[in-house]
């Protein structure tokens, strides 16, 4: 007991200080740290649920990011799809097109063809009647004389005979 002494403990006060150590130990341990901790323990929960949370909310946008991934690629599939029907479509069409407007063309070309070979036969019978004509004229006036229908007849005989070889 000399060291308590010496070191200066009273212990009528070192009791009173410790009943009013425990006095307000309990107070504030009721009215203060309870409230205050039982804060700080909620708070500890939200952050927990919070950080859950947010993993679920990571994992959600993982699989979004895939699922995107996945109907832009599929999206991407389709319309190369669509390009290569519509080139082949295109082609298709175009050599049908083509086709066509070559059967047209020789078309206009064999009328053009039997349009010239007609009329390249309507203008030499003409060049033919004008040339008998000209043959019977000529030889009317050679002769000197009007020359029978039977004459100009065989005139004109002789005359198609010889344009003709």
């Amino acid at each position: 007991m000399d060291i308590l002494k010496q070191f200066g403990v009273d212990w009528p006060h070192f009791i009173a200080q410790l009943v009013l150590f425990l006095i307000v130990y309990f107070v504030l341990n009721r009215f203060a740290f309870g409230p205050l901790l039982k804060v700080l323990e909620e708070r500890r929960k939200r952050i927990e649920e919070s950080q859950l949370n947010a993993e679920k909310i990571k994992k959600q946008l993982a699989e979004a990011e895939l699922r995107y991934q996945e109907i832009l690629r599929k999206a991407n599939d389709d319309a190369q799809v669509m390009i290569d029907e519509s080139r082949k479509n295109n082609e298709a069409f175009s050599q049908r097109e083509m086709e066509k407007a070559v059967k047209e063309s020789a078309a206009i070309v064999e009328r053009a063809r039997h349009e010239i070979t007609s009329e390249r036969n309507r203008m030499v019978d003409e060049v033919k009647r004008e040339m008998v004509s000209l043959v019977v004229k000529t030889t009317a006036q050679v002769a000197g004389k009007v020359l029978s229908p039977d004459d100009q007849k065989r005139l004109s005989e002789e005359a198609s005979k010889e344009l003709a070889a």
